[in-house]
C-alpha cells in the first residue's frame, strides 16, 4: 500500500470519528505541520478530578423518605451563627416546632438509624409521641459546639457577674425562636422546648426571658444548682465521676476520650492520687479553666449563688406552662427539677407548673422504662408518660384546636404499688406550710429502728479511715462502666450493711404498710473525734428474706433515697467551719423524694456512714482550707458517733400519708 492513501484513509477516519460524536469538521483546530495529534479525555474513562460529587440526591430514596432534613446556621445578635437541623415531615403545613439545644451534636441527634426512611427511625427514642408527621422537630448545636460559631463556656451563666458579655442560653435560644418563627413556612409561629440534662439547663435559661413564640416548655433532669444537687456537688461533696465529663465536653469543640487510667478499678485509681485536686492536677486538668473556677469555689459562695437558676427564674415569674420531669432514682441530676418546681410554687405563680416523676434513672424519661436494675415495672413507664402527659400537653399549646389540658400539681410514681399518683398537692407533709407535719423515725438502742424515741439516751460509733473509705457500688467500678453507672442507686445495700464503718438501723418486721410520699429529712445529732466529717444517710426497703415469685429479691436491700452532707456546712453552706472535736453538733438536711410504700412483712431500714468513695472525694476529717487541695497528712483517721434518744435522738422525718390520695 502506498504512504498516500494511508494518509487519506487516515483523514476519512477522523471525518468519521467526528461526524458520530456530532461535532462540525470545521471546528477541529489545525495542526502544525509535523505535530502529533492531541487526544481528547475520555471522561468515562479517565481520571480529572475528585470523585466525591459536590452534591449527592437519591431520587427514589428521597421519594421513600417520610421527612426532610434542612440545614441552616441562624444568626444570633453578636453575629455568631449557630447550626440547627430541622426535620420537616412532608407536606405538612401549619406545624408546630420542637425545639431542643444541646451540646451533644445536634446532626447526630437526628440520625439514630443510618438511611433511616421515616422520622421514627431518625428521630431520638423519646421523640416517638412526636413522631406522627404533624411536629417539625428542631436540634441546635449550642453557642461553640460542634457545627456552631462562637465560644464555649460549659454551663454558661446568665448575663451579669459572672458573664459580661451581651450573650447566654437565654438571648440565644430567643434569637433562634425568631429566627425559626420568621423562616420556616411550614410552622404556625409556635414553638416548645424540651430537652434532659444539660439540654434541660438551656431550657431553663430560655425561660429567664421567654420569645412569645415560646408556648410551653418540658425541662428534664435539668442542670439547676451545680453545688447544691445536680452534677458537680452535693451539700458540698464533690462527685469525682465529673472529671472524665470536663474533658470529654471540652477538650476540642467536638469532645474528648475519658481520662486514661492504670488501673482497672477507679476506687485504686482514685485512692492513689490522694484528694480530688491531684488527681485533676495528674490528669492535666488545670488547663481547663472551668476546672480552674470550680476549684476556686467549694463552697458555696456567690460564684454558685448567682447562677441557682431555681431561685433565679422563680423571681422573674414565668408565664410559659412548664411541665418538670425528674427521674426517681436519677443518679445525676435529681435536685433540679424538683427544686425549681417548688420554687416556682413558693412564688404562688399562676401559669401551668407541674411536676412528674417516674421511676428512672438519669434522662431515663427518653427511653425504655419498664426496667431499672432488678425492678421489673411490667410496662414501659417513660412511654405512659410521653403518650399520656408530655404529648397531650404540648399539643394543648402548640396545636390550637387540641383538647385543653389541666395537669394537677404532681405526678408521681408509686415505686411499690408499680402506678402514677395523680396530686392536686404536693407534698402532702413537709417541714412547714403545709397540711401536715413530718414523722420522725427514729433511732433507738440494739440499731433499732422505732417511730417512738428511744426510752433511755444511748450512742452508737464507727472508725471511719479515709485510707479505707466505703465504696458506693461493689469493688471493682469503673466511671466508664456506663450500665452500672446508670442503676446505681437501686443496687443491693447489702455489702455496706457488712461494714464495720457502717451504722445500719431496722425496724421490725412491718405488721402493716406505711405509706410515704414527700421529702424525707435527715436529721442527726453527731460528734467526732476529727475537726471535719461527711455524713452519707440511705433511706432503704428491706425485702422479705424469700421472695417466692423473684427469688433474686429475697432479702433485697433497696436503697429509696440517699445523699451526702459536708459536715463544714452544717451552719452556712457559704461559710464554712470546723467542727468541735467531740462536741455533738445538729446536721439537718433534705434527701431526695420519694413516692413509695413500705409493704406489710418489710422492713424499714437506714443506714449512716462518712464516706461514699470514689464517687464522692473524702473528706480529710482534719479541717482545711479547700479539701481539693489536702495533702496525703491531712487524711485522719476518726471516730463518729450518732446520739439517739433524750433531747438529742437522731431520727429520719418521714413524709408518712394516709393510704387515700387527693
Amino acid at each position: 500500500m502506498s504512504l498516500p492513501s494511508i494518509k487519506l484513509r487516515g483523514v476519512v477516519s477522523g471525518v468519521l470519528v467526528t461526524l458520530l460524536s456530532g461535532t462540525a469538521l470545521a471546528a477541529a483546530p489545525a495542526l502544525p505541520a509535523g505535530a502529533p495529534a492531541k487526544q481528547q479525555p475520555d471522561l468515562l474513562s479517565v481520571q480529572t478530578g475528585t470523585d466525591i460529587p459536590s452534591k449527592l440526591s437519591f431520587p427514589e430514596v428521597e421519594q421513600q423518605r417520610d421527612y426532610t432534613k434542612r440545614e441552616v446556621m441562624i444568626p444570633m445578635r453578636d453575629g455568631v451563627k449557630l447550626y440547627t437541623i430541622l426535620v420537616i415531615p412532608k407536606n405538612v403545613r401549619n406545624a408546630p416546632m420542637l425545639l431542643t439545644r444541646t451540646p451533644y451534636h445536634a446532626k447526630n441527634r437526628v440520625d439514630r438509624t443510618e438511611n433511616a426512611l421515616t422520622l421514627r427511625e431518625t428521630l431520638p427514642q423519646g421523640d416517638d409521641v412526636f413522631a406522627d408527621g404533624t411536629y417539625i422537630r428542631v436540634f441546635q448545636d449550642i453557642r461553640g459546639k460542634y457545627d456552631s460559631q462562637g465560644d464555649y463556656v460549659m454551663a454558661r451563666p446568665p448575663r451579669g457577674p459572672l458573664n459580661h458579655t451581651k450573650t447566654d442560653e437565654t438571648t440565644d435560644a430567643w434569637d433562634t425562636i425568631n429566627w425559626l418563627v420568621h423562616n420556616v413556612p411550614e410552622s404556625n409561629g409556635r414553638v416548645g422546648m424540651t430537652g434532659s440534662s444539660y439540654e434541660g439547663f438551656t431550657v431553663v435559661m430560655a425561660l429567664l426571658d421567654p420569645h412569645p413564640a415560646l408556648k410551653v416548655a418540658a425541662p428534664e433532669s435539668p442542670m439547676v444548682d451545680g453545688w447544691m444537687g445536680d452534677d458537680w456537688f452535693h451539700y458540698g461533696a464533690f462527685r469525682q465521676g465529673s472529671f472524665d465529663y470536663f474533658v470529654g465536653q471540652m477538650s476540642s469543640r467536638r469532645g474528648g476520650d475519658d481520662i486514661p487510667r492504670k488501673d482497672a478499678d477507679d476506687y485504686t485509681n482514685f485512692l492513689k492520687a490522694g484528694s480530688a485536686g491531684a488527681f485533676a492536677q495528674q490528669a492535666g486538668l488545670n488547663q481547663y479553666p472551668f476546672w480552674n473556677r470550680l476549684h476556686a469555689h467549694p463552697a458555696y459562695d456567690q460564684f454558685w449563688q448567682a447562677q441557682a437558676l431555681d431561685k433565679i427564674l422563680a423571681d422573674k415569674k414565668p408565664t410559659v406552662p412548664m411541665l418538670w420531669e425528674q427521674g426517681l432514682w436519677d443518679q445525676e441530676d435529681m435536685w433540679g427539677a424538683i427544686h425549681t418546681w417548688q420554687a416556682l410554687k413558693d412564688k404562688d405563680i399562676k401559669t401551668p407548673n407541674t411536676l412528674v416523676m417516674g421511676p428512672w434513672r438519669h434522662s431515663g424519661v427518653n427511653y425504655n422504662g419498664s426496667s431499672l436494675g432488678p425492678l421489673d415495672f411490667s410496662v414501659d413507664t417513660a412511654y405512659q408518660y410521653r403518650h399520656d402527659v408530655f404529648r397531650p400537653f404540648f399539643d394543648a399549646y402548640l396545636k390550637p384546636g387540641s383538647a385543653s389540658v389541666h395537669l394537677p400539681d404532681a405526678i408521681i410514681y408509686n415505686t411499690a404499688e408499680k402506678k402514677w399518683d395523680y396530686y392536686r398537692a404536693w407534698p402532702q407533709v413537709c417541714e412547714a406550710n403545709c397540711n401536715g407535719g413530718l414523722t420522725p423515725l427514729y433511732l433507738s438502742e440494739n440499731h433499732s429502728l422505732t417511730f417512738s424515741a428511744a426510752s433511755k439516751e444511748g450512742t452508737d460509733s464507727y472508725y471511719a479511715d479515709p485510707a479505707h473509705p466505703v465504696p458506693f457500688l461493689p469493688r471493682p467500678f469503673a466511671f466508664s462502666e456506663g450500665a452500672r453507672w446508670k442503676s446505681w442507686l437501686v443496687q443491693d445495700q447489702r455489702e455496706a450493711e457488712s461494714r464495720p464503718d457502717v451504722l445500719t438501723y431496722e425496724t421490725d418486721v412491718l405488721d402493716a404498710p406505711v405509706r410515704v410520699s414527700g421529702v424525707p429529712v435527715a436529721d442527726l445529732f453527731a460528734q467526732t473525734t476529727g475537726t471535719d466529717a461527711d455524713w452519707v444517710v440511705k433511706l432503704i426497703d428491706v425485702q422479705p428474706a424469700q421472695v417466692p415469685d423473684n427469688p433474686k429479691m429475697g432479702g433485697y436491700e433497696l436503697p429509696l433515697s440517699m445523699d451526702i452532707m459536708r459536715g463544714r456546712y452544717r451552719n452556712s453552706f457559704a461559710k464554712p467551719e470546723p467542727i468541735e472535736a467531740n462536741k455533738t453538733e445538729h446536721y439537718h438536711f433534705t434527701l431526695p423524694a420519694v413516692n413509695h410504700v413500705f409493704e406489710k412483712g418489710h422492713r424499714i431500714m437506714v443506714q449512716i456512714q462518712s464516706s461514699w468513695f470514689p464517687l464522692y472525694d473524702r473528706n480529710p476529717q482534719k479541717y482545711v482550707t479547700n479539701i481539693f487541695d489536702a495533702k496525703p497528712e491531712d487524711y485522719t483517721g476518726a471516730t463518729q458517733t450518732l446520739h439517739y434518744g433524750g433531747a438529742k435522738a437522731t431520727s429520719i422525718l418521714l413524709p408518712v400519708v394516709q393510704a387515700d390520695k387527693d
